[in-house]
């Protein structure tokens, strides 16, 4: 029987479309930040094809951005790719040749409270910016993973739904990317709003989750980045003690919140510096072209007031360098400035992290060359570089800023200090933490004394180690049946501020595609995991869900 021509044009047609429409990959994963890397490589690992379409130039995030001085906590719940990883940073300083500045003894074994490098598991947590990136690069590349770079998410139109599921996400270059399974692994969370998941920016009140940290923490004064540390208070007026003067720059004349209230503002971003005193590889301060000594003057009364602890976090790294960080009531955080970045266009962006950058060198530069700086502290900060080998295509400048927060999913289950405070049992663990509860300060106020202070540096230890529910990591059931978020996932503030860190971040990654891979295996939505497989599959690769701390050795008999 002959078939009509136009008959056969519409079956070609349509088989045409069925094709098109058929995913390209199995796993894209959109970020490169580390979660995003331990996510492709454990969705290759399993089998699957996977893509990383990257905002980013570099890969590594914060990890290699500057931030080698590792927030690790207990180092005994990192398991699975993230241990991996610093396994591969232990191998890269095994090598003599990556002792180019300093010889390996020298360095020694400096850390944390604990060891830098733990030879007997292999493992090293301190490291240069490069040597972390490297070892990113040649572990996607050991695997074949494909990565599109400097591709960013076209956030008002380019995330395709097919009812509850993200069908395709297109970049602003016009490129469409299709596949079963989607992983938002950046730090704002651009995918999961664009895709219509629900999310939070800003502190929720203490009634939210029955948390005793969250929301305005005034007179709550934790670590010593506040100016509570100073011997007297510090006026915020230009004349000390005149409200008519005007304001100092850098302090907020709004009333910071009543106690326990929520809001919309987050914690203080800066950059993790590089560092170096090695005068072959020192880059003097550079002057920022919009540099204004007045942005400073509140760091002339700190000096004047008797503080002296700049240097309290210049923390070493291999080969004489530094990762450098916020210390004190005047530092690096950029407190107040970063409110709107969350939900911001890239153009606004753009715009606050060149204040940023402009901010924090301006801040080097006006301590090694002010002549109102204290001589002994001038003359000090002026030993010091940028290190001329780190990130060489950009002015030797962190090529990420640390966003320490921006959104954070509201998703199936909402992790909060209950949790990591052992109040209640977190539900279905994919991974653990163990990092002390840590939000940066998040505004400069006037008190009703009339005095300047910091408001929302928060530092409360969990008692040890604690698990991250697999529903932190999935939408509420209806939304995005196919979209795992292990970096921005659902947690209140006060609970982010521990689980925020790096190596939680891998072990997420890792736990995410796991689950992404089993549920493209069973065609179903992420939220129906089982979490019994998802379990055994996690403890055989690696992934560290419950913690038993050491029975104590007993007392020597009397």
């Amino acid at each position: 029987m002959l078939i009509p021509r136009r008959l056969l044009l519409a079956a070609a047609a349509m088989s045409f479309a069925a094709c098109s429409q058929a995913p390209q990959h199995d796993v894209v994963i959109y970020g490169c930040t580390s979660g995003a890397i331990t996510a492709a490589v454990q969705a290759k690992k399993m089998g699957k094809s996977v893509i990383m379409v990257c905002p980013e130039k570099h890969l590594g995030g914060l990890t290699a951005g500057g931030l080698g001085w590792t927030d690790s906590g207990n180092k005994a719940v990192i398991g699975g790719l993230s241990r991996e990883f610093y396994h591969r940073i232990w191998q890269h300083y095994n090598k003599p040749e990556s002792w180019n500045w300093q010889k390996r003894e020298e360095y020694g074994n400096r850390g944390q409270g604990t060891e830098a490098i733990d030879q007997g598991a292999s493992t090293m947590w301190i490291f240069e910016p490069h040597a972390a990136e490297g070892a990113y690069e040649a572990w996607v590349k050991e695997l074949g993973i494909p990565i599109v770079r400097d591709a960013w998410l076209d956030r008002e139109k380019g995330v395709k739904m097919d009812g509850e599921r993200i069908a395709s996400i297109t970049t602003l270059d016009g490129k469409t990317y299709t596949a079963h399974m989607f992983i938002d692994a950046t730090y704002e969370g651009d995918l999961l709003a664009a895709a219509g998941v629900d999310f939070h920016v800003g502190r929720e009140s203490i009634q939210t989750y029955d948390e005793k940290w969250a929301g305005v923490q005034t007179g709550v004064l934790h670590h010593r980045h506040h100016f509570g540390v100073l011997p007297k208070g510090i006026s915020p007026y230009v004349v000390p003690g005149d409200p008519a003067s005007g304001v100092l720059p850098r302090i907020s004349t709004e009333h910071p919140g009543e106690y326990g209230a929520g809001d919309k503002k987050v914690q203080a971003y800066c950059f993790r510096m590089c560092l170096t005193q090695v005068p072959e590889n020192r880059v003097p301060f550079p002057k920022p072209p919009n540099y204004d000594p007045k942005e400073y003057e509140l760091l002339v009364r700190i000096f004047e007031a008797g503080w002296r602890e700049t240097f309290h976090k210049f923390d070493p790294i291999p080969n004489w360098k530094t990762d450098t960080n916020n210390h004190g009531p005047f530092s690096t955080d950029n407190i107040g400035r970063n409110w709107d970045y969350p939900e911001a266009s890239y153009e606004r962006r753009r715009e606050i992290i060149e204040e940023h950058v402009n901010y924090q060198q301006g801040w080097l530069y006006f301590i090694a060359s002010d002549p109102r700086v204290p001589e002994e502290v001038r003359t000090e900060m002026a030993k010091w570089g940028l290190s001329k080998d780190e990130f060489v295509d950009n002015n030797h400048w962190p090529h990420q800023m640390y966003v320490r927060e921006a959104r954070r999913m509201v998703g199936r289950y909402v992790m909060t200090e209950n949790e990591l405070l052992k109040r209640r049992p977190t539900p279905e663990p994919v991974g653990m933490g163990s990092y002390g509860i840590d939000s940066h300060n998040i505004q400069r106020y006037i008190t009703p004394e009339g005095y300047v202070q910091n408001e929302g540096d928060i530092g409360v230890s969990t008692q040890g180690p604690y698990q991250i529910s697999y529903g932190s990591l999935v939408p509420k059931k209806g939304q995005a049946a196919n979209l795992l978020v292990p970096v921005a996932l659902s947690s209140s503030h006060i609970a982010y501020g521990s689980i925020r860190m790096e190596p939680v971040f891998m072990i997420l990654g890792q736990s995410a595609a796991t689950a992404a891979v089993m549920a493209i295996d069973s065609n179903m939505a992420v939220q129906d995991v089982p979490y019994e497989k998802l379990r055994e599959r996690l403890l055989a690769d690696g992934q560290v869900l419950e913690f038993t701390p050491p029975t104590p050795a007993p007392a020597p008999a009397k």
